[in-house]
């Protein structure tokens, strides 16, 4: 049987035990303390706004709490033990869209309950509430949520679907000038867009699914069986709460966007990842649908760098070293679980600028020896 961290504890083991050159990682370590992210350590802007409404209107309200970060941190696992560990990886940190690939786990949860049928039926279909009625909205599937292509229309916890028109990531992490210039929708299925509200609309529905916190969900399915920290939480905005069966929900947020969401530590992010990357089984248990990982993994028509709400490397286009087979969660500042089935490797790479995290990479592939 593979090794899992047990409860509290990670064994680490010399580089050359693992297959791995130490002078390799030590190098990517050091590429990562070089490259630190360029964002301010209190996630404000020059102007005193935060980073996350910094290309929105005057009176974008950050919807939120916000916590500072501290320096670049991260982890190197190999075959389940730790290579290599570098700064405060202990600590509970905001995660920004890491979050959308935790979301992406308890729409398979969700799936695996038979809350959802089928990915490809209408999300109208399950009367969770008016947000599908309307002409544009009502062919939307779970799918078309799931891949970013939902060119769902409305308005959410008070931010609308065009604030994040026109969104380029190439550009930058959370933006562009053309940002938020409304555009003519299209038919849903038929254009991407990193859209942060319609993966907000994608959190309630699920909440409205399962009808407990998503919080609670995954903390009780997920978390507390791989032996996380108690101290992750995913906060939500001070607006997003709904009644449900008598309870005073949140709805929580996938990304930071507007401030909350996934606030966790690198460690318990690099459990998060070894689950994944063994296909759902932590030892003994099958967590996760084996399918369910797979499924999330195919590429998006429309985008193949995309699967469900996870960042995929077909054609080899996001990690240019690493293979095919690689895939990530990754978030804005930038924050990445990095998985690579292949090799058996797995990094958690806090901190770095986002557009140096390539060479990080390519140093990692280096450093492996067997």
């Amino acid at each position: 049987m593979s090794y899992v961290p047990p409860a509290g504890k990670w064994e680490s083991r010399p580089p050359s035990e693992l297959g791995l050159r130490a002078d390799g990682l030590a190098a990517a370590v050091a590429y990562h303390r070089a490259h630190e992210s360029q964002w301010a350590r209190d996630f404000m802007t020059r102007s005193g706004r935060f980073i996350g409404v910094a290309d929105e209107p005057a009176d974008s309200e950050v919807l939120g709490p916000v916590k500072p970060r501290e320096d670049p941190n991260g982890l190197v696992i190999r075959h389940g033990f730790i290579a290599a560990e570098w700064g405060g990886t202990a600590r509970s940190d905001m995660s920004f869209s890491i979050a959308k690939s935790y979301l992406s786990i308890v729409a398979g949860l969700a799936v695996a309950r038979g809350l959802i049928r089928d990915l490809d039926d209408p999300v109208s279909e399950y009367k969770l509430d008016d947000a599908f009625d309307s002409p544009q909205n009502r062919t939307i599937t779970w799918r078309h949520l799931l891949q970013q292509t939902s060119e769902w229309q409305g308005t959410l916890w008070g931010k609308p679907d065009t604030i994040d028109h026109n969104r380029d990531l190439g550009q930058s992490d959370l933006g562009h000038t053309d940002k938020g210039r409304a555009r003519p929708l299209k038919t849903p299925g038929a254009y991407w867009e990193y859209n942060d509200v319609r993966v907000n609309r994608l959190s309630l529905c699920l909440l409205q699914l399962f009808r407990r916190s998503l919080a609670d969900v995954l903390r009780d399915t997920v978390m507390d069986p791989i032996g996380a920290n108690a101290d992750w939480a995913w906060q939500p905005y001070r607006n997003a709460w709904i009644e449900c069966d008598g309870q005073r929900l949140p709805s929580v947020p996938g990304g930071s966007h507007w401030g909350g969401g996934l606030w966790m530590s690198s460690l318990d992010h690099a459990r998060l990842g070894l689950l994944v990357q063994r296909e759902g089984v932590w030892g003994e248990r099958r967590l996760l649908d084996a399918a369910w990982v797979a499924e999330s993994r195919k590429p998006c028509a429309l985008n193949p760098q995309y699967g469900l709400l996870w960042w995929l490397n077909s054609g080899r286009v996001q990690f240019p070293a690493a293979p095919e087979s690689a895939y990530a969660a990754r978030g804005a500042g930038s924050n990445v679980i990095f998985i690579d089935p292949d090799h058996d490797l797995l990094a958690i790479v806090r901190w770095i600028d986002k557009a140096s995290f390539p060479e990080f990479v390519r140093l990692l592939m280096g450093s492996i020896a067997d």
